[in-house]
């Protein structure tokens, strides 16, 4: 851990912000750069600033970078309905954000939730999305599987952080008692720094995302030494996040994980499809999606025949972007240059 003063902020002075209408929803974008398209997803809790890292280097490669606020956070439209953050909504999205931008293509990078955005939006719309890199969550192709099946099953004797997160209201009601503390409880757990320093506790268990019986999600949490911030997030980071989910709740991110059944109805024709444009994966070593995805992982040259490079870092947790950046830089620049 570094003092206060955390990591350098990239120079964002030129990054260009504004409202488009993405198929009749409003989605933020921050762009920069000129060249062909590359639109970054991101996850949960984050934002369009979570790519701060990426969208210099990518710009400055040649290409038109641009990183938006997802439905629900941020700027962009945040309708109340849950279903209205389904998949097919999100795929809406990214091809409206394309047609807004005056574009025909993009390659599409996601993290996170916006990992499965990403690679929907390949499957749904290949002539649009030309090339996929995923970040943290590795492709899982549809099954017969239910997903509200398989969460319960990887809870154990505890609920499994997707199911505690099902009921509208009760997550939000633990998170917005004291937002600044939980997400950065979120933050620091879910990172390598976490892990690390959960070992040198002697704690062994690694944290967990379940919730046991009239628990809560953050009594796994482990937080940073007051006044001390990891080398990728500064004072200034957090606050970014801090003031945007203050303004918005958290709902709107919340609602993505109500509609895991929907999208996998919806997206029945897709059943054990593959990913065939040319694609990436970057996981962390210690990050849990990326542990828990391992199957996945094993079975990319069924269903991601088309893979550049599968590249997992050392240390690195959930956080890829911001934890690794200049790894991740390194990556996408290499994908990008073979495309």
């Amino acid at each position: 851990m570094s003092e206060s003063s955390g990591t350098t902020t990239p120079d964002l002075t030129g990054v260009k912000h504004h409202d488009v209408d993405a198929l009749g929803t409003r989605i933020h974008v921050a762009e920069l750069g000129e060249g062909p398209l590359v639109l970054f997803v991101h996850g949960f809790p984050e934002s369009w600033y979570s790519w701060r890292h990426q969208l210099p280097a990518v710009a400055a490669a040649g290409y038109r970078a641009v990183a938006i606020d997802v439905r629900g956070y941020g700027r962009s439209s945040a309708p109340t309905a849950v279903e209205d953050y389904r998949m097919v909504r999100h795929v809406a999205d990214n091809v409206g954000v394309v047609r807004a931008l005056g574009e025909d293509s993009a390659i599409i990078v996601g993290h996170d939730w916006g990992a499965p955005i990403a690679w929907s939006s390949a499957l749904l719309r290949p002539s649009i999305f030309t090339a996929l890199a995923l970040v943290s969550v590795p492709y899982n192709a549809r099954s017969d599987f239910k997903p509200s099946a398989a969460f319960r099953m990887m809870g154990g004797d505890k609920e499994f952080y997707i199911e505690y997160f099902q009921k509208p209201g009760r997550a939000e009601a633990e998170m917005e008692v004291n937002l600044p503390h939980w997400l950065l409880g979120m933050y620091y757990a879910a990172s390598g720094d976490g892990v690390r320093a959960r070992q040198a506790s002697g704690d062994s268990t690694g944290g967990g995302f379940g919730v046991a019986p009239g628990g809560k999600l953050s009594d796994n949490f482990i937080w940073p030494e007051p006044g001390h911030w990891p080398h990728w997030m500064s004072e200034a980071d957090f606050e970014v996040y801090t003031q945007e989910f203050t303004r918005t709740g958290m709902s709107g991110g919340l609602n993505r994980y109500r509609n895991v059944d929907r999208d996998w109805e919806d997206m029945a024709a897709f059943d054990s499809a593959a990913i065939t444009q040319p694609s990436l994966f970057v996981g962390g070593e210690v990050d849990g999606p990326t542990v828990w995805g391992a199957g996945s992982i094993a079975k990319f040259d069924e269903t991601m025949p088309n893979l550049h490079k599968s590249v997992i870092l050392d240390g690195i947790g959930h956080w890829v972007q911001q934890e690794a950046a200049d790894e991740l830089n390194a990556e996408l620049l290499d994908f990008l240059a073979a495309l």
